[in-house]
C-alpha cells in the first residue's frame, strides 16, 4: 500500500503547481477582458455626456457638486428629467442644495445658464452652430483614442503578464500554451478598439445630426 501512496502523493506535487498556473494564466486573460471593458463603459460615459443639440440627462453625468464638503455626482442628488427636446429639469432631492446644485452647474461651464425658482433648476438647451458640433466630434474622437490608449496599455501588462509565467522557473506553461494565450488577449484587444471606434462614430453621427 505505501508504494501507492507514495506515488499519489507525487502526483499531487506535480499537478498542484501545474493547477495553479494553468489557474494563473485563465485570471490574466479575464482581468483583461474585464479591464478593456471597463474601458469601453468609461468611454460611453465621457461619450454621453456630450452635447448632441438634443436634451439628455446623460449630458450632466460628469457634473459633480460640493455637497456639504463632500464631492457628490448630481445624479445621486437630483431627479433629471427632459419636459422637451430642448429643455432639462433638475430637481434636487434636498432643496437646501439647489443653490450649491447651481453653482456645479454654472462652474461645468455647460453653455447653458441654470434658471433657479428655488426648487427645481431648468437647462434650456441651445441648437448647436456648425462650429460647435465639430468642437463635439473633436472631443469625441479623443475620448475614443483616450480609450483606445487604455485598451492597447492593459494589452501590453497582459502579454508582458502571460510571457513571465511562461519563463517562470519548473513553469508548465510552454510556447504553445503562451502563444494561444496572447493571441486570445489579441483578439480581445481588437474586439474592444473596435468598440471604441463604432461608439465614436455613432456619437459623432448623433452630433452632427442636424
Amino acid at each position: 500500500v505505501r508504494p501507492h501512496a507514495s506515488a499519489f502523493v507525487a502526483r499531487q506535487a506535480v499537478s498542484a503547481p501545474i493547477f495553479m498556473d494553468t489557474e494563473k494564466l485563465k485570471q490574466i486573460q479575464e482581468s483583461c477582458d474585464d479591464r478593456m471593458g471597463k474601458s469601453i463603459n468609461s468611454l460611453s460615459q465621457s461619450l454621453n455626456s456630450i452635447r448632441t443639440g438634443r436634451a439628455n440627462p446623460s449630458m450632466l453625468d460628469r457634473i459633480i457638486v460640493d455637497y456639504y464638503g463632500a464631492p457628490t455626482p448630481l445624479n445621486q442628488l437630483a431627479s433629471i428629467s427632459t419636459p422637451t427636446a430642448q429643455q432639462l429639469v433638475v430637481e434636487p432631492y434636498d432643496k437646501s442644495a439647489v443653490k450649491d446644485v447651481e453653482k456645479a452647474l454654472i462652474e461645468a461651464d455647460l453653455g447653458m445658464s441654470p434658471n433657479n425658482d428655488g426648487q427645481v433648476l431648468r437647462l434650456n438647451v441651445p441648437p448647436l452652430t456648425e462650429e460647435r458640433r465639430k468642437e463635439f466630434a473633436k472631443q469625441a474622437r479623443a475620448y475614443g483614442e483616450e480609450a483606445k490608449v487604455a485598451v492597447r496599455n492593459i494589452r501590453r501588462d497582459s502579454i508582458d503578464a502571460i510571457k513571465k509565467l511562461e519563463k517562470a522557473k519548473d513553469s508548465p506553461i510552454g510556447e504553445d500554451e503562451s502563444a494561444g494565450a496572447q493571441d486570445l488577449v489579441d483578439k480581445s484587444a481588437k474586439k474592444y478598439t473596435k468598440e471604441c471606434d463604432d461608439a465614436v462614430a455613432k456619437k459623432e453621427k448623433d452630433i452632427m445630426k442636424v
